[in-house]
């Protein structure tokens, strides 16, 4: 039955029914209110199936529009496949390390007495950090002095009487056994005045001990004691803690699949370049080389660890600090790169639109390599110059005109240009390759 004969035959019994229905004053007798919920049914049930049969909008126009125009131009961004060097790049997690820290701790025990440092400051080689108190190795340092003083008269006394000994003995006045007993002396007396100067130099070194210097460049760290306390030199805490900050290392892990391009790059000379690069992917903290690899794979994780060597100038980087490890591991000269945002996935394959000379597209079957930021390697489908479709992609089929947008301006309004090809699906959704 058609709609419309159906709508008049429930509305002509509905009618029917209300003519010959008492007034409400007599109540209806009980087959007359169980015909009443009968028609009321069937009317609402005609209503649903009416209102479901609806007839449709015409596809791509608004809303119960006549006369909309079925597809429109497509408003769309480019970007040009170029030939150039295609960098690949292997991010891995990484951890910054010191080349170098080091503990500094008295060498001598004695009493702290001054504090030569602010927490925090970068230091030099060499510069003070701190100062004991130096007077009990001042006065040993004066008691060995003395007793090299002593010998050193002692000595030259017995010198003096070897040269008498000598002359008597030649004067046959003196027994040869005197003067060899004075030549004995003299030799004990020499050797005293080598241990009296190695006394004294050794007086002297643990003075200089008294003086703490930095043994490195670095950062030094919190203090660990205060002046006025004893300090020993074998305090395991120490004095204070000084980090080499600049240059810095760097340590990560690759995959053991990757392993064997590294070592090959390493074993050719060239420098493997490295980057560190913060946590959201946005700054390159710094920039450096690989230094070398660990001697075994971690059987836990199947990785390899890399030590990489990075300036610190600005002072970025700090031990510890997690970063993102960028490592170059392979450049293609001239390779055939394209935006990364034209290439689109299906069934098939990966696949791009073309812009045409007469600004409709044409769908290339392309084969991609390696993906690096917004760049992708092109192996087969395209060729340097071409224009491909960046934006607006989804909407688009085989010939679909287009309408080339500069990315940020809005978009003008379509304009139609005919039938919109069969099979599009609905805007939001990928194309299906055809």
């Amino acid at each position: 039955m058609k709609q419309g004969s159906l709508g008049r035959v429930l509305s002509l019994r509905a009618d029917s029914y209300m003519n010959d229905t008492p007034s409400l004053a007599s109540p209806p007798p009980a087959k007359g209110r169980a015909g009443c919920f009968v028609v009321i049914f069937l009317v609402l049930a005609g209503g649903v199936w009416l209102w479901m049969n609806r007839p449709a909008p015409a596809a791509g126009g608004p809303p119960g529009g006549r006369g909309a125009s079925r597809s429109a131009t497509v408003a769309v961004t480019v970007g040009e496949v170029k030939q150039e060097d295609f960098e690949e790049w292997l991010s891995l997690s990484g951890t910054v390390t010191p080349l170098n820290v080091v503990v500094v701790r008295s060498r001598v025990d004695g009493q702290l007495d001054k504090v030569r440092f602010v927490e925090g400051q970068m230091v030099k080689a060499g510069d003070l950090l701190a100062e004991i108190d130096p007077r009990p190795f001042q006065v040993t340092l004066d008691q060995a002095k003395g007793q090299l003083s002593r010998d050193e008269a002692l000595l030259l006394n017995a010198r003096k009487d070897l040269d008498r000994y000598n002359a008597l003995l030649k004067q046959d006045s003196i027994a040869k056994q005197q003067v060899d007993t004075q030549a004995s002396l003299v030799l004990q007396y020499e050797a005293a005045l080598e241990s009296d100067r190695a006394t004294v130099a050794s007086a002297e070194l643990q003075l200089s001990y008294t003086k703490v210097t930095a043994p490195l460049t670095g950062r030094v760290g919190l203090r660990q004691v205060d002046a006025g306390n004893m300090i020993r030199a074998s305090d395991v805490n120490g004095l204070v803690i000084i980090t080499q900050m600049d240059p810095i290392g760097l340590i990560s892990a690759i995959p053991q699949e990757r392993v064997a391009g590294i070592q090959q790059r390493l074993a050719d000379g060239g420098p493997v370049l490295v980057e560190a690069v913060d946590k959201l992917m946005d700054k390159v903290l710094a920039r450096g080389k690989l230094l070398t690899t660990d001697n075994q794979i971690d059987l836990t994780s199947g990785t390899l660890r890399l030590k990489a060597q990075l300036p610190n100038t600005d002072g970025l980087l700090f031990p510890n600090q997690f970063v993102v490890t960028r490592l170059l591991v392979e450049t293609q000269p001239k390779a055939i790169v394209a935006p990364a945002t034209a290439i689109q996935r299906g069934a098939k394959g990966g696949y791009a639109y073309v812009l045409q000379a007469d600004n409709t597209v044409k769908l290339h079957d392309v084969v991609t390599g390696h993906t690096q930021g917004d760049r992708v390697l092109i192996l087969e489908g395209l060729k340097p110059g071409d224009k491909v479709i960046t934006m607006g992609v989804d909407r688009l089929r085989e010939g679909s005109a287009v309408q080339v947008i500069t990315p940020g301006k809005k978009p003008p309004t379509e304009i139609p240009q005919g039938d919109k090809p069969k099979g599009e699906g609905p805007r939001g959704k990928a194309a299906p390759l055809p």
